[in-house]
């Protein structure tokens, strides 16, 4: 199955970014790492610069329909790069509409928020989201790692890095689930 992990080109946090892509990988399938331009992403280790990763596909030439799932890392600016975007907004919402398993860590609720996704789903994120999920129509748990299978798809959202291995173990069994 292919993956796509969407990332806006700077603010990723490094860290959500590569242990979900060696989940995937181990698991089997294929990562695919999508943004907003061509080149290079420039990832954080919180605040600081960490490395850089090459883009594999650019969101304005792709589809959803050209993946199994779809992986949203967070870091704070990451999301509110993408939410900005209408083309990295529509790419999400295609998931949800064509029923297409979606998972997401931390502030990467804000993409999901700004593609109108979390209307009616119960989800988890950075606790400074609740707010923002509430008011978009979503509940808000505070939980390691939440699977919701109230909508048209599978979400699975995770709260932080610390929640990381939960979080990995979950979204890659819960795609194969749906692959079946």
């Amino acid at each position: 199955m292919r993956i796509a992990f969407l990332v806006a080109p700077e603010g990723v946090e490094q860290v959500e970014l590569t242990e979900p892509w060696k989940a995937v990988k181990d698991a089997g399938d294929e990562p695919v790492l999508v943004s907003t331009e061509a080149g290079q992403v420039q990832a954080f280790n919180h605040l600081d610069r960490a490395d850089t990763f090459p883009v594999q596909e650019v969101v304005d030439d792709t589809s959803a329909d050209s993946f199994g799932g779809l992986v949203l890392p967070g870091g704070v600016a990451n999301p509110d790069f993408l939410r900005m975007n209408p083309r990295a907004v529509s790419f999400v919402r295609d998931f949800f509409t064509q029923g297409r398993p979606v998972a997401a860590i931390c502030h990467a609720a804000w993409t999901m928020v700004e593609a109108d996704c979390v209307s009616g789903r119960v989800l988890t994120s950075w606790p400074s989201l609740k707010t923002d999920i509430t008011n978009a129509g979503g509940t808000w748990v505070d939980e390691q790692v939440h699977v919701c299978e109230a909508g048209n798809n599978l979400l699975i959202s995770s709260r932080k890095p610390d929640d990381l291995k939960a979080f990995c173990e979950t979204f890659v069994r819960e795609f194969g689930r749906a692959a079946v």
